[in-house]
């Protein structure tokens, strides 16, 4: 009778997880380019990883999705102590725990808790004249990735909703909800959220004309809400009864200095 396999212990140091990695390639059959291929990034980070460089947690979550490891324990191992590399020992980082990433502002949950909730967001059509789009944008705490997360919801587009985080530096008075995938960045700076639970700024995307994407930008509002009426969501004309309210919105976000548009 074949004796049961013990359960590993979790990794406590980079240079255990750094080898829970490397094993289960081997166990896998994976190379550096097909795992960097698998996990949707570059290869020159998959060397930088193996090589016990820095990382960014969303590259770790990637590489443990396939490897089939567990991405929390791997993630606090890695961040629990520097490990000697080519260039010098790295930086010592220790578990974030509720705290957002540095590069993201190092904000705690309970510092932006106050941005959790649903907003009526607004901004002008890319392509159809005197419209406005109207849905709403979601925003919550991410326990796994400490961080604020936000998703767009009932946008008339729905395909093109987008989902990311919010990076909130401390000594500036904007914001900046950003959504990254496979390269491609849309980026909203706005303010931060006022008494009247409004944040007020710019967005910047791309937009398809004709056959091609160009950049766009236009001013755009979120404004918190308790509760939304599917007729005041979607592409609002003047024929709308919400059109005159949303129009004034945007109409201040310029007028009172919240987003500037230099021609």
């Amino acid at each position: 009778m074949k004796k049961a396999t013990a359960p590993l212990a979790p990794a406590t140091t980079r240079a255990e997880a750094l080898d829970r990695i490397k094993t289960a390639m081997v166990e896998k059959k994976l190379t550096q380019a097909e795992l960097a291929d698998t996990a949707d990034c570059h290869e020159k980070t998959i060397q930088n990883m193996l090589g016990g460089r820095s990382v960014r947690d969303q590259t770790l979550f990637d590489v443990c999705m396939v490897l089939g490891l567990d991405f929390h324990g791997l993630r606090d191992a890695w961040h629990g102590e520097s490990v000697a590399v080519a260039n010098g020992p790295l930086e010592l980082k220790g578990n974030t725990g509720g705290v957002a990433p540095v590069y993201m502002g190092a904000y705690s949950s309970a510092a932006v808790d106050h941005y959790i909730g649903s907003y009526l967001t607004l901004r002008r059509a890319f392509t159809l004249p005197d419209t406005i789009v109207a849905y709403r944008t979601d925003i919550s705490w991410d326990p796994d990735w400490p961080s604020l997360l936000f998703q767009e919801r009932d946008r008339p587009d729905a395909p093109y909703a987008h989902r990311g985080r919010l990076y909130i530096p401390a000594s500036s008075s904007f914001i900046h909800l950003v959504s990254l995938t496979k390269g491609a960045m849309r980026m909203v700076v706005v303010s931060q959220l006022d008494r009247a639970g409004e944040m007020r700024g710019i967005i910047t995307t791309l937009n398809k004309q004709r056959a091609t994407f160009i950049p766009v930008a236009t001013p755009i509002v979120y404004a918190r809400r308790e509760s939304f009426e599917a007729e005041a969501l979607g592409d609002i004309t003047p024929k709308n009864r919400a059109y005159a309210e949303y129009k004034r919105l945007l109409d201040e976000t310029i007028e009172q200095g919240y987003a500037r548009l230099v021609i």
